[in-house]
C-alpha cells in the first residue's frame, strides 16, 4: 500500500489541499502536525539537501515578515533554529513519499509519488 508522510499545520490551506489530494486517491497518510510535534533534525536536513534552505523558507509568508527575517543576515544554523521554533516559516506542506520529496503546493510532484 502506498503511503505518504505530510509535515504541515492542520490550519494551513496548502496542507489541507495535500491531505485531500492523497485521500481522494486512497493513499495512506501519516500526518505530522508541526505545531504539536516539531520535525526531526534529520528529516529537515533531508529536505535541505534536496531543495536547499532558501526553497524551504516561505519568504513571502506572514511569519517570515513578522520575524523581520527579510532584514537579518542569519547563518543556516540560526535559520534552522528559528524553523524548529516556528514551523510557519516553512513553505508547507513538506511531503515525503518513499524517496520522493515535495515542498509546498506542488501537485505535479504529488502525482509523481503515486
Amino acid at each position: 500500500m502506498l503511503s505518504v508522510q505530510i509535515f504541515g499545520l492542520k490550519n494551513s490551506p496548502a496542507t489541507r489541499a495535500a491531505e485531500r489530494f492523497f485521500k481522494e486517491r486512497r493513499v495512506a497518510i501519516h500526518m505530522v502536525d508541526l505545531k504539536q510535534k516539531p520535525m526531526a533534525g534529520a528529516e529537515i536536513k533531508r529536505f535541505i539537501e534536496r531543495f536547499g534552505l532558501a526553497v524551504l523558507l516561505d519568504s513571502e509568508g506572514r511569519a517570515y515578515i513578522d520575524a523581520g527575517l527579510k532584514y537579518y543576515k542569519l547563518s543556516d544554523a540560526e535559520l534552522l533554529s528559528r524553523i524548529e521554533r516556528d514551523p510557519k516559516l516553512l513553505r508547507l506542506p513538506l511531503i515525503r513519499g518513499g524517496k520522493l520529496l515535495s515542498v509546498g503546493h506542488d501537485e505535479d510532484s504529488w502525482k509523481a509519488m503515486l
